[in-house]
C-alpha cells in the first residue's frame, strides 16, 4: 500500500509544473482579456511596492512565520509533523484535505495552482508538496519568505505585504509598531474579512491572535502582546483612497468588470487570490461605442450630466454579453454601481410582449388580429381604474395594434385572459424570477434590469430559446489549466410565439403610429419596445404634466438583442424628470448602437414557422396559428397559405431627428412584483387622434404629437414607482 502511493504520488510530482523564479517572484495578478484576446487590464498590479528581502523587519518575519508556520526554518518544504496533526483534526471533522499546508506550500499554491476547493485534489496536493521540496532544496529560506511576503494578496485590490502597509497605514513596513506589523502578517489568511477597512472587529480578533502565536513562538513577551493589543487597529488607519483604473480600457469596460468578478467568484475562482487569465465575451469596440454614446456623443442631447444610462448587448444565440454600460459621466471610478443589472425599476410597456401578449399566443393560440377592447378597466378584485397617458379608450382594436400604439388596456386584458399563474411561469423561463406572485399591475412593468430585458428578449430573436447570460468564455489558471463556460440554451416558448411577437414589434418601429418609430433604421430587420414610467399620482403635481421617471427601450435584430434604461439616480428631487424629448433618448441610444453593431453583418428576416398562417384582414398582413380558433374572421377577410412568406414589412424609414440619450439607476432587488402598483406604469408614447379599431389599418393611423407613454392612474401609485427611487 505504502509503495502503491509513492508510485502514485512520482507519477502526479512528474506532470507537475516547471518550478521557476519567475513564477514564485511574479506579481501573480489575475489578467482579464476581451472576446479577441486582448488584455484589458491586471487586477491589482497597479501601484504594487515590491521589498527586498534586507529591508523586511526581523518583527514582520517573526510575526509571519510564528501565525502561518511555526516549524518554517525546520522543515524542507513539507512538515510532516504538520501533517499528521491535519490529518487527525481531517478525520475527526470530516473537513477534507485542509490544515497541513506549510508556508512553502502557500507560496507553491500561489504561484502555480488555483485556490479553488475543488481543485484541491491528490493530484494537486502531490504536486504541491513536490514543488515545495523542490524549492526548499534549490532556495534559501529568506528567499523563499521574501517571495511570499510580495505575493500574498492583501486585501481591496492590494498585493504584497509593502505595499498593504502604504495602503493600510501610510508608510513603510519597517515604521510600522507592533500591533501594526501583527495586523499585516494576519491579513493574508482572510484578507476580505481581516483587512482592518472592511471589518475592524475581525481585523483586531486576527491581530490579537497573531500577537498571541508570537508569544507562543517566543518572539514577544506577554507584556508585549498585552500593550500592542490596546491600540485601536484604527490607529494611522488610510481610509480614503482614490479608485483609479490604470487603462482607459479599464475604465471604459468598468461595469462589464465588475461582472466579470462576481462571476469568476460564483465559479469558485477569487480572481484577487489566484493568478487567473480570464477571457471574458467582451466585444471591446462594442463596449467603445456604448461608453461613448453614453459620455461623448454630439448625436444624443442630454438635458444634463446627471442623467444616466444603462445598457445591456447580449448575443441571441448563446447568451453572450457582449457589451454593458452602467452609468454616464461617473468619472474615474472604480467597480462604481452598474445600473445595467440592478433590477429596482420596473419596464413599463417593454413588460407586455412578456408577460401579456407572449403567453397569449403560447397559451391561448391568438392570432394578431384578435380583437381586444380599450374600454373603460377596472383591475380586478380592486377599485382602481387603469388608463393610458390620454385618458381616453380607442374601443376595439387587435392585438397587432393595441401593441404598436402601447395602449395599456387592451394589454391587461390580455393578461387577465391567460391569468397571473401562465404568465409568471413565461417570464420566469426567460430569467425573470420573482418570490412572490406577480400582479395585474405587473403586466405594464415588471422590476428588472437590462441585462434581464435584453436576455428576454433575445429568446424573442432566436426563435424561443433562452440563454443565461454569461460574461466568461473561460479561465486558465496559473499551471496552465483552462475551463471553457457556456449557457446552454432552453427551448422555453414555440417558435411561432416568437415569431408572432416578432411579427408585431417590428411593426412598432417601422409602423408611423408606432411608439419605437424613433429606433426605426432604414432597411434593417429588426423589432422592439418602449417603455415608460410616470410619476404616482401622489407626487405627480410636483412634476410638469406628461412628464417620466423612466424611460426603456428593448430591440433586437438576428444577431444582437439590446436593452436601453434611461432616468435619474433620484427621479423624486426637483428638476429630475423625463420630458417628452429626453424619454426618446432610450430610442435613439439604441439606435446609434444597433446601427453601429450591425454594420458587416447579414441582413435577412426572420423565417415564418410552419404552423404559422398568413392572411390579410382589412388590408393588414395578420398571422394565425394552425388550428386556432380564430382562423374565421369578417368576410372583408382574405387569406394565404402558410409555407410563403417569410415576415411582415421589412424595416425601413430612418429615423427622424437626434437628439438625446439614456441612462438609468438603481439598487439591486431581484424580488418581485410591484405589490400596490396601481395603475400609473407605462403607455403609449404615440396615439392616433381618434377612436381606432381593427378595422384600420396599422399604416394609416395617425399620431398624436405627444411621446410620452406614461399612463395615469386613478388612484395612488405602483409601488414599483414608489421604489425606483
Amino acid at each position: 500500500m505504502v509503495a502503491l502511493g509513492a508510485t502514485v504520488f512520482f507519477i502526479y510530482a512528474k506532470s507537475a509544473p516547471a518550478l521557476t523564479e519567475k513564477a514564485l517572484s511574479s506579481t501573480g495578478s489575475t489578467v482579464i482579456y476581451d472576446s479577441e484576446g486582448k488584455k484589458i487590464l491586471s487586477l491589482g498590479s497597479q501601484n504594487r511596492q515590491y521589498v527586498e528581502s534586507k529591508n523586511i523587519p526581523q518583527t514582520l518575519k517573526d510575526a509571519v512565520v510564528s501565525i502561518e508556520d511555526r516549524r518554517f526554518y525546520k522543515h524542507h518544504g513539507v512538515d510532516p509533523v504538520r501533517i499528521l496533526g491535519a490529518a487527525v483534526s481531517n478525520v475527526s471533522r470530516s473537513s477534507g484535505l485542509q490544515g497541513g499546508s506549510t508556508l512553502d506550500q502557500q507560496l507553491i499554491k500561489l504561484s502555480f495552482f488555483s485556490t479553488k476547493r475543488s481543485d484541491q485534489t491528490f493530484k494537486r496536493k502531490a504536486q504541491e508538496a513536490w514543488l515545495a521540496l523542490k524549492m526548499d532544496n534549490t532556495y534559501s529560506k529568506e528567499q523563499i519568505l521574501t517571495f511570499y511576503v510580495n505575493k500574498v494578496f492583501m486585501g481591496d485590490s492590494t498585493y504584497g505585504m509593502q505595499t498593504a502597509a502604504y495602503y493600510y497605514y501610510g508608510k513603510s513596513l519597517a515604521k510600522l509598531d507592533l500591533a501594526q506589523t501583527a495586523m499585516i502578517a494576519g491579513i493574508p489568511n482572510a484578507p476580505s474579512s481581516y483587512n482592518p477597512i472592511s471589518n475592524a472587529t475581525l481585523a483586531t480578533s486576527r491581530r490579537n491572535e497573531v500577537l498571541d502565536a508570537m508569544v507562543a513562538n517566543k518572539k514577544i513577551t506577554s507584556a508585549q502582546a498585552k500593550q500592542a493589543k490596546q491600540e485601536d487597529v484604527k490607529k494611522d488607519l488610510v481610509t480614503n483612497h482614490s479608485a483609479t483604473q490604470t487603462s482607459q480600457k479599464a475604465k471604459i469596460a468598468d461595469s462589464y468588470l465588475k461582472q466579470v468578478i462576481q462571476e469568476a467568484r460564483a465559479k469558485g475562482y477569487d480572481p484577487y487570490k489566484n493568478s487567473l487569465k480570464i477571457y471574458t465575451n467582451l466585444n471591446m469596440k462594442a463596449q467603445e461605442r456604448l461608453y461613448n454614446l453614453a459620455n461623448n456623443s454630439s448625436a444624443i442631447s442630454y438635458p444634463d450630466n446627471k442623467l444616466q444610462v444603462a445598457s445591456t448587448v447580449v448575443d441571441p444565440n448563446n447568451g453572450k454579453v457582449v457589451a454593458m454600460i452602467g452609468g454616464r459621466k461617473t468619472g474615474n471610478v472604480t467597480y462604481g454601481l452598474n445600473r445595467a443589472v440592478q433590477t429596482d425599476r420596473t419596464n413599463g410597456s417593454t413588460a407586455k410582449p412578456l408577460m401579456d401578449y407572449g403567453p397569449a399566443i403560447e397559451y391561448l393560440s391568438w392570432a394578431t388580429y384578435h380583437q381586444l377592447k380599450d374600454t373603460s378597466y377596472v383591475y380586478p378584485g380592486t377599485s382602481i381604474e387603469l388608463s393610458d397617458f390620454d385618458h381616453e379608450h380607442l374601443g376595439t382594436m387587435t392585438m397587432r395594434n393595441a401593441l404598436i400604439q402601447s395602449r395599456n388596456i387592451p394589454a391587461i386584458r390580455a393578461l387577465e385572459a391567460v391569468g397571473i399563474t401562465k404568465a409568471q411561469n413565461f417570464v420566469s423561463k426567460l430569467g425573470m424570477k420573482y418570490s412572490k406572485t406577480l400582479e395585474f399591475q405587473n403586466g405594464i412593468g415588471l422590476p428588472s434590469s437590462t441585462l434581464q430585458n435584453a436576455a428576454a428578449y433575445a429568446a424573442f430573436a432566436n426563435g424561443g430559446t433562452y440563454y443565461s447570460p454569461t460574461y466568461i468564455n473561460s479561465i486558465e489558471t496559473a499551471d496552465g489549466e483552462t475551463k471553457s463556460y457556456s449557457s446552454s440554451g432552453k427551448q422555453v416558448m414555440q417558435s411561432s410565439t416568437a415569431y408572432m411577437i416578432t411579427d408585431m414589434l417590428k411593426d412598432v418601429i417601422t409602423s408611423s403610429s408606432g411608439t419605437g418609430r424613433y429606433a426605426n433604421i432604414s432597411g434593417l430587420y429588426q423589432a422592439g419596445k418602449t417603455g415608460t414610467n410616470s410619476y404616482p399620482s401622489d407626487v405627480a403635481s410636483k412634476f410638469p404634466s406628461s412628464t417620466d421617471m423612466d424611460s426603456w427601450f428593448n430591440g433586437y435584430t438576428k444577431h444582437y438583442s439590446i436593452s436601453v434604461w434611461v432616468g435619474y439616480d433620484h427621479p423624486y428631487e426637483s428638476g429630475n424628470y423625463l420630458t417628452s424629448s429626453s424619454s426618446r433618448i432610450a430610442s435613439y441610444f439604441y439606435k446609434y448602437a444597433m446601427e453601429y453593431l450591425s454594420e458587416g453583418k447579414t441582413n435577412t428576416d426572420w423565417e415564418k414557422p410552419s404552423n404559422v398562417y398568413v392572411k390579410t384582414v382589412n388590408g393588414v398582413r395578420e398571422l394565425y396559428l394552425a388550428g386556432s380558433p380564430e382562423t374565421t374572421t369578417s368576410s372583408s377577410d382574405s387569406t394565404s397559405s402558410s409555407s410563403s412568406s417569410s415576415s411582415s414589412s421589412s424595416s425601413s424609414s430612418s429615423s427622424s431627428s437626434s437628439s438625446s440619450s439614456s441612462s438609468s439607476s438603481s439598487s439591486s432587488s431581484s424580488s418581485s412584483s410591484s405589490s400596490s402598483s396601481s395603475s400609473s406604469s407605462s403607455s403609449s408614447s404615440s396615439q392616433p387622434s381618434s377612436s381606432s379599431s381593427s378595422s384600420q389599418s396599422s399604416q394609416t393611423t395617425s399620431e398624436s404629437p405627444s411621446s410620452s407613454e406614461s399612463s395615469s392612474s386613478s388612484s395612488s401609485s405602483s409601488s414599483e414607482e414608489q421604489n425606483g427611487q
